[in-house]
């Protein structure tokens, strides 16, 4: 079993930044893909960026792309997202997610992960 455990969400204005981490315990975390997810009110749950297996290869959503980087410690079973230039249409829960058997072509697909966090509130003002 992994647990996963997200930090650092909060109430910044348009234009301002955040870092989002997210803490692992149990089983290791080298080996897993590790993703971020967000689900904005009345909204269905979408892919915001991850990290392929230990390869370290990344991978973005349109719609973030440019303006977030997702990073990982292994060796800290923590993995990041620094959050740059957030839009009031970033406010949404973020979630992390993780997985040790995903084949990359399933990577965006939320419902192909076995574990995930409880959420951190993003909220970005206008």
């Amino acid at each position: 079993q992994v647990q996963l455990v997200e930090s650092g969400g909060g109430t910044v204005q348009a234009g301002g930044s955040l870092r989002l981490s997210c803490a692992a315990s149990g089983r290791t975390f080298s080996g897993f893909t590790t993703a971020w997810f967000r689900q904005a009110p009345g909204k269905e749950r979408e892919f915001v960026a991850a990290i392929f297996r230990s390869g370290g290869n990344t991978y973005y959503s349109d719609s973030v792309k440019g303006r977030f980087t997702i990073s990982r410690d292994n060796a800290k079973k923590t993995m990041y997202l620094q959050m740059n230039g957030l839009k009031p249409e970033d406010t949404a829960v973020y979630y992390c997610a993780g997985d040790g058997g995903l084949i990359l072509s399933s990577l965006r697909i939320g419902s192909q992960y076995d574990y995930w966090g409880q959420g951190t509130q993003v909220t970005v003002s206008s």
